[in-house]
């Protein structure tokens, strides 16, 4: 059932991450093989990094083709109908909040099949959130996310150690999801409601060779 669910969960967060790739291409008014291009690359850009370095060949969408048929078909039902929501720019970072939190467990989630550690599922966790992110932003000439002064990895990060430490803490793997995606979403959702932040580094006034002494 578990195993469903999470396979469920993988095709929503694919989906919902190629809708954003597809609106960052509608903001810059691309044709329909931009969304295509932007949507596929960021469906499955962070999964396709996970695979890579752990070493898991073929990558998954190889494995099974359907994954880049999903991302053609959501890409261009987008470019027909990505005039609806009001503010696109605000309805993308909503949409890359709810696929981030579920990269976030799923990767996780499939790192530890594979037989890695809890340290490298959540790193591939955050990786499988954030990369395709990463690679849409820089593809449509966008400032990455992630360099932005908002909470973004910090939330995968969270997302995917929550979901991990409770798995190890031999919490029912629903509930370990569950409450991963819900760490995730909810303080990516802190960050763009109360636009919060890490604190950031400030300069200081270097040593004179006079104040040395």
């Amino acid at each position: 059932m578990f195993q469903t669910v999470t396979i469920l969960l993988d095709w929503f967060g694919l989906c919902i991450f190629t809708v954003t790739g597809a609106l960052v291409a509608s903001r810059k008014e691309m044709d329909i093989a931009g969304f295509v291009l932007l949507g596929a690359v960021t469906g499955v850009g962070g999964g396709t990094i996970r695979d890579l370095v752990l070493g898991r060949t073929p990558v998954f969408w190889v494995e099974e083709p359907a994954y880049v048929l999903a991302c053609l078909g959501v890409a261009v039902f987008t470019f027909f109908f990505a005039h609806i929501p009001q503010s696109r720019y605000r309805f993308l970072l909503w949409l890359d909040a709810v696929g981030l939190s579920l990269f976030a467990v799923t990767g996780a989630e499939r790192a530890l099949q594979t037989g890695a550690g809890p340290v490298i599922a959540i790193a591939m966790g955050v990786a499988t959130a954030t990369f395709g992110g990463i690679l849409r932003d820089l593809l449509g000439g966008e400032s990455p996310v992630i360099l932005r002064r908002e909470i973004y990895i910090t939330a995968a990060l969270l997302g995917a150690a929550t979901f991990v430490a409770l798995g190890a803490l031999g919490a029912p793997r629903e509930l370990a999801l569950g409450a991963g995606f819900a760490a995730a979403f909810l303080s990516r959702a802190a960050g763009l409601v109360w636009g919060l932040s890490l604190p950031r580094y400030r300069a200081r006034p270097g040593r004179t060779p006079e104040g040395r002494g």
